[in-house]
Parts: C-alpha cells; structure tokens; sequence
C-alpha cells in the first residue's frame, strides 16, 4: 500500500470536499502516517468525523454494494447488459475501486480524530474519542467480511508494505473498542457531543451507546458458528447493556446537498431492479414493505422482480430491460439523492438478533424468541410507516408462503420457499423464519444481508441462471472477493500474508473464518 498523505484543510473546505465530486482530492495515496497527521483543534475534529463517517459510506458505494453485495443477497437483480458480477463475476477494476476508495478517502479523517482526541492528544475527548472508535467498527466491518483478512490494525503506520490482520483477531478487536467504547460513553450519559458534525445521531449520545451495543451483539452473532462461548458470553453482556429498541433509535445517515445519498445517486444509471426472490416472497407475504422498497412497473399497478444471473443476450430480452420490472421506491430515486437518508442499523435487526440468540439458548433479557420475533416485523413495519396494528398483527399470524412466478417472467420460478410469517413449531423453521423476517428488515442494506445469507444459508434464495465463475457454479454462493490487482501491485507482501491468514485460496470460494458449515 502506498503511503496516504493527510493535509491540513480549512474547515470550510474540509466540508466541502465530503461532496462526492470532491471527496477523493488530495488523498491519492493508501496508507496514512498517522505520526505526521496534522493536529486538529475541536472545529477540525467535528468536521473530520463528518468526513469519516459520510465517505465510509459514499466510498465506492456502487462497485463496493450495489454491484456485489446487493445483488448477492438478491434485494436487486442487474439489467446493465455489459455488467456481469450478477453472473458472480469477480470484477478486478470495480474491486480496486472499492478497496481504494476506502482506504484512499474514509481511513484519513477517522485517524485524524482518533489521534487527535485520544488521551494526550492535542484535542483530548473521551467521548469523541469513543465514538469514533465505534464508528471505526461501522466502517471495517463491511470490509473484513468481504475479503477476510485485512490491512487494519498496522493502517497508518505510513509504511509501504502493510501487513494483514487475521479476520479473528479484527473480530476481537471490534469486541474490545465496542464494549470499551459504551462503558467509556456513560459518563456522557443525556449529553450531546459534536452536535450536526455527527452525522448519524446529531451527537446523541445516549443513542450511541445503544449502538455500540446493537454492534456487539451483530458481530458476537456472526462469530456464533466459530466461537461460540465467547459470542454468547459478548452477546449476553451487549444486551444487558440495552439495545436499539425503537425506531427513535435507528441509525441513519443525514443526507446534505454535500453528503448525498449514493443509492439515490445511483438509480438514475438504471443498472438494477426488483430481484424474483422478492418479488415471490413479498408477494406470497402480501407484505406491505413491497410498496415502500420498491415502485410498480411504469404504466401498470404490477410488480415485477427478474431473476439474478441473466447472460447478456438473456438480458436483451424485453421481458428482463429496466423499463419492465420495478424499480426502487421514488424515495431512492435521483430527485431524493439529497433528502432521503441512507440507513446504516435499524432497531429491528436488534428484535431479529435477539430472537435468535433466544434460540441458541443465550439470554437476551425478558421475552422468547417469538416475542422477540414477532417484535421485530412490528418494528420494520412502522419504520416503513406502516402504523395498523390490526395490520400488522395479520401479517403476523400470517400463513401464505412465497408465489412462483410465471407469467411476465423470462423463466418460470417455483416458489423461493414454503415458509410462512407465522411461527412455526421446530427449531430449524424458527431459525428460517426469523432470518427470512430479518432479511426483508434490512433492506436496502446488502452488506449486513448478504454476510448474514453466507452465515445461515437463510433466506432461501434462488439459484442464478448462469455463473461465468468456475469457482462458484450457478447454485453455489459466492463466500468473499478476493484481493484486488492494484492491492497486489502495490503490497504485495501484504497481500501474502492475507493470503495465509485466509487458510484458503485467494478466490471467490474460500470461506472466512466466521463461515464455518
């Protein structure tokens, strides 16, 4: 990795520069020397936070999510002709893009405010200090689970050659600086810290601590299969410590005409739409979410998904273009880019959470894994606006399945699942159920539903048509991406050591190390 240079920027222009077209001045390089960071006084702080918080997202957000883990856990299915990483194509140039647009433009601010605010820093704060450590998780967790093994904790060391970080060991940190970070926070229990320069809680920070926590608990859930005692042990203290619980407390990012929303952005290159695997299960649901994710086809009052995985020429089919399928909700569309937030955790992955650490056996407080569950559908249906309790209560005892899809369809589709919204009465159905429930609460997040897809193998989903990927065939699941070109040509040894952590090859079909069967 190269070194990135960290240069001092006028608040105003730091501001500025969160803008998209913007934000990759001045930080062509990958590795910061954090030793030569220039100091930040409070105003500069405020602002780098925003930075690190608004460019972790925007970084790349169409080669690093929409183009792979949006359509791996199947919430959108590719229409672009040209674009094949719907066919499980690990495509190098928008890889490099992601990997360079993280650590080319997220890294810099976020090690700004944590050697400016740690204890003997030029800017000394506890609480700010806290916060950005647990954002830090926010930011690599999406990373590590992409490609495993990672630059991380050797990141800033200004050092040509970067060693990785062991998945495990990154996971133990993520632990360490959330649990750390929520203790460190109650002190500042009922104050604000940094006000609109947080551009997720506005400075709340009775609300980060309840993030901190919901974090814990995400990552102790997904390290369940490989160390099972610990994640209980973690998951148990997280939820003792309280947990989002309202969508009061759902974590969304404040959209600005300088921080735009980038999956707004994004729909107007009409590269996605509506993927069959929800289409057949909104609809055998009659979920009424489908309204609020996704618009009809333009003309008609119909909603139509396409299956993931259509060849070029399968895609020339009119039946699979843009223009006869649904799009996203015109919330997401271009017109809303600078209106509508972009959602980073929301307080029904809380409720799915804990319904399945009820399952394993933890203790997630007062309640079953069927309060918890049938909280959690509650809790994504208002967040949707969707307010009926008879409604909602209906949906619940609901015991229509997923639809197969026919008519309109390039190819016909039996039914995604035969699994109802009603609680079933075996385990394994339970562990369905809320995992298909959780799957439908997270969207538009990809990330978090595709980690959690490889995790569990739940929701079902469909196989592609096609995957031009020899090493993951058409009914396979693609585990992670591999380490990009331009990594590899810049930090090699690096990528060599990853390569040995990864205890695999470095291909789409190597597992992680949470990954376990």
């Amino acid at each position: 990795m190269k070194r990135l240079k960290f240069f001092t920027i006028p608040a105003l222009l730091l501001v500025m520069t969160i803008c998209f077209n913007a934000c990759t001045d001045g930080f062509e390089e990958l590795n910061t020397d954090k030793s030569k960071l220039t100091s930040l006084d409070a105003a500069g702080v405020g602002n780098a936070f925003a930075a690190a918080q608004y460019r972790s997202i925007q970084a790349s957000w169409q080669t690093f999510q929409s183009l792979f883990a949006d359509l791996q856990s199947q919430f959108f299915a590719n229409t672009a002709v040209n674009f094949p990483s719907d066919r499980n194509v690990m495509v190098g140039g928008w890889l490099n893009g992601a990997w360079n647009g993280f650590y080319g433009n997220a890294i810099s601010p976020m090690l700004g405010v944590l050697e400016s605010t740690r204890p003997g820093g030029a800017s000394e704060n506890a609480a700010v200090y806290a916060m950005m450590n647990i954002w830090k998780v926010q930011m690599f967790l999406p990373r590590t689970d992409y490609w495993g093994p990672i630059p991380y904790s050797q990141v800033g060391n200004g050092e040509k050659s970067v060693a990785y970080d062991s998945q495990e060991s990154i996971y133990k940190d993520f632990l360490k600086l959330l649990k750390e970070g929520a203790a460190s926070l109650q002190a500042f229990e009922g104050k604000n810290v940094l006000g609109s320069n947080d551009q997720v809680y506005g400075g709340n920070v009775d609300k980060w601590i309840l993030f901190a926590n919901t974090m814990r608990l995400r990552v102790a859930m997904r390290m369940s299969k490989v160390e099972p005692a610990l994640a209980k042990s973690e998951a148990e203290s997280a939820a003792a410590g309280g947990l989002l619980s309202t969508n009061d407390h759902d974590a969304f990012l404040t959209v600005t005409q300088n921080s735009l929303n980038p999956m707004a952005q994004a729909t107007a290159w009409n590269e996605f739409r509506m993927s069959a695997a929800m289409e057949s299960t909104l609809k055998g649901y009659n979920d009424p979410r489908m309204s609020k994710y996704y618009a009809p086809v333009p003309g008609t009052n119909t909603f139509k998904g396409l299956r993931n995985g259509f060849s070029q020429a399968e895609l020339g089919n009119d039946l699979n273009a843009p223009g006869n399928n649904s799009n996203v909700n015109d919330r997401f569309l271009p017109d809303n880019q600078f209106t509508t937030p972009f959602l980073i955790m929301n307080a029904a992955e809380a409720h799915f959470l804990k319904a399945e650490g009820a399952l394993k056996g933890w203790n997630m407080g007062p309640g079953t894994a069927k309060e918890f569950y049938e909280k959690g559908i509650e809790t994504s249906m208002k967040q949707w606006g969707i307010t009926d309790a008879a409604a909602i209560q209906a949906y619940i005892n609901g015991t229509t399945t997923p639809i197969a899809l026919d008519a309109g369809h390039a190819v016909k589709s039996a039914p995604v699942s035969d699994i109802p919204v009603k609680w079933a009465a075996t385990p394994e159905k339970q562990l369905q159920q809320v995992i298909t429930q959780k799957w439908l609460s997270l969207y538009p997040n990809g990330h978090e539903a595709w980690a959690e897809y490889r995790r569990t193998g739940y929701p079902k989903l469909y196989p592609r048509i096609n995957s031009e990927n020899p090493e993951v065939p058409a009914d396979a699941v693609v585990r992670r991406t591999p380490y990009t070109q331009g990594e590899s040509n810049t930090n090699a040894p690096g990528v060599e050591s990853g390569i040995k952590l990864l205890g695999g090859p470095d291909n789409s079909a190597t597992r992680l190390w949470w990954d376990k069967q």
